[in-house]
């Protein structure tokens, strides 16, 4: 995202989807790790999040750039924008040993004055007002309480705590409301991703406890600008090939064993959907949505090319899943991944931005156990040979050997995402340089009008390689981009006429 910086005026009033028209901040610490390796330099000036994993980052740990530091760094580029991921709960994680944080089940205290108010406080710095912060508030927490709690197959006991004690709203609510009290701040709640939340028997209590923690400790609604889905996960943003309503012989896909009788086969039909049910539990009609796409590429040459074959509903979807992974659940460090979607604003409706929020070569979890100071433990779901638990249907786990803890540099997989990317890379090592324009698209319509949107479809393009997603003008302004053959235009006047190119 390039576009040019709004003015000082302008800049401290909220917007409705921060990341258009924004400069967005690039991390040179993860630039320089990226720019180190083979290749890496072609997506080394790529924006990433800044992690906030514990409370010694605030300031800064062995030799790293604090909180300041960043922000400092983000306002001497010339960005506008810079994305923070705020997440050292109490009991963090609690389904997932690689990701344990610092702080004790009943540590909400030191979570509040030691950890949230320091960064409210720097947020808060008048130096900052034109850029807009947007922080991804406690990934893997809420989700928890609703599917590994309560006596469900993926139960853990650090779960049962964390809802009985009401710790993980609590923090939530606490860091809603104090981030939110600064105007020129965006709160996006994390909101797991399709193959964890996609059936309605999660969907529709998710939300629930997304609206419960967002009321709580002073919160309200107000203090939430979005939701983000796919955050460090591997789950393709649009699956090109089958739909959930396809079916096979008569039998849906839902029935196939990848889909498992979920909902959903992407994020983004996940994130919209998830979009619609949170706006009637009572969330603000204006919320959007973000898309995690540093990890969800699945390119190279184990990429399908087209739907697969109709002998059967399981072998048409994993014929033309581009998901390579052996089970949705399997999140660890995966086997054949590759970078996805570059960050872009308003890709489709009600979707904020496709971000990188967790920067690739950042390992999930080290394959084996490893001493260390950081509260990390070992999850076998990061050991390749481990043949898995009732969360990814007792299936292999698909991890890379060899990986180190948590936010560590991987070297190994950082390579591989670049080989792997999707759309490729270019002088990335992903396979070589596409010289073949694609056609243009034909057949642009409206499909449907409102008095302030207009839907449009038209005929796909076609390539030799393959169409990564066409840009859409109103006249000579881009409004969005989509990797589909349709795109509705909202925020319009009515009795007004507007031109489209695609």
């Amino acid at each position: 995202m390039t576009l040019s910086a709004p003015s000082a005026s302008a800049a401290t009033a909220r917007v409705d989807n921060p990341y258009v028209g924004a400069t967005a901040y690039v991390n040179p610490e993860w630039s320089a790790n990226a720019a180190a390796e083979p290749g890496g330099s072609a997506v080394a000036n790529t924006p990433t999040a800044v992690w906030l994993d514990s409370i010694s980052t605030i300031q800064g740990a062995g030799g790293k750039m604090g909180l300041k530091a960043h922000l400092d760094k983000a306002v001497s580029q010339g960005a506008n924008l810079i994305t923070l991921v705020i997440y050292d709960l109490p009991g963090r994680d609690c389904s997932a040993l690689a990701s344990n944080g610092e702080l004790g089940p009943t540590d909400i205290g030191r979570y509040e004055t030691d950890y949230i108010d320091p960064i409210a406080k720097i947020l808060a710095d008048p130096a900052y007002a034109n850029l807009r912060i947007v922080n991804i508030v406690e990934p893997d927490s809420l989700p928890n309480l609703v599917t590994n709690a309560g006596g469900t197959a993926g139960s853990t006991s650090q779960c049962e705590t964390m809802k009985s004690n009401g710790n993980y709203e609590t923090g939530v609510g606490y860091a809603l409301n104090h981030l939110g009290a600064i105007p020129n701040v965006y709160n996006y709640i994390d909101a797991g991703h399709h193959g964890w939340l996609g059936w309605d028997t999660n969907l529709g209590p998710s939300a629930d406890e997304f609206y419960k923690a967002a009321n709580t400790a002073g919160a309200t609604v107000d203090d939430v600008q979005g939701f983000i889905v796919n955050t460090a996960n591997y789950s393709a943003t649009v699956e090109p090939n089958f739909k959930v309503t396809d079916s096979v012989n008569g039998t849906t896909v839902r029935q196939s064993k990848w889909v498992d009788w979920n909902q959903y086969v992407d994020e983004q039909s996940y994130a919209q959907g998830l979009r619609t049910t949170l706006v009637s539990k009572g969330f603000n009609s204006g919320i959007g949505m973000l898309i995690d796409t540093s990890r969800n590429g699945w390119g190279g040459s184990a990429r399908p090319t087209g739907p697969g074959p109709t002998t059967s509903v399981d072998d048409y979807v994993n014929g033309g899943r581009i998901d390579r992974r052996i089970h949705a659940g399997n999140w660890c460090n995966q086997s054949g991944a590759g970078l996805g979607e570059r960050p872009t604003a308003a890709p489709a409706s009600g979707i904020d931005a496709y971000v990188w929020v967790k920067p690739p070569g950042e390992s999930d979890g080290a394959s084996q156990p490893v001493d260390n100071s950081e509260g990390k433990g070992f999850d076998q779901m990061c050991d390749p040979t481990y043949t898995g638990n009732a969360r990814n249907g007792n299936n292999p786990t698909g991890a890379m050997p060899n990986a180190p803890l948590a936010g560590h540099w991987f070297s190994a997989q950082f390579q591989q995402l670049l080989k792997n990317a999707y759309p490729p890379v270019s002088g990335g090592g992903g396979g070589g340089t596409d010289t073949t324009a694609p056609t243009a698209p034909t057949g642009l319509a409206v499909s449907a009008t409102t008095s302030s949107s207009v839907s449009l479809k038209w005929t796909a393009s076609t390539d030799n390689v393959g169409v990564t997603g066409y840009d859409v003008y109103r006249g000579s302004t881009k409004v969005g981009s989509t990797t589909s053959t349709s795109y509705t235009d909202s925020g319009l006047s009515a009795s007004t006429a507007y031109s489209y190119t695609v």
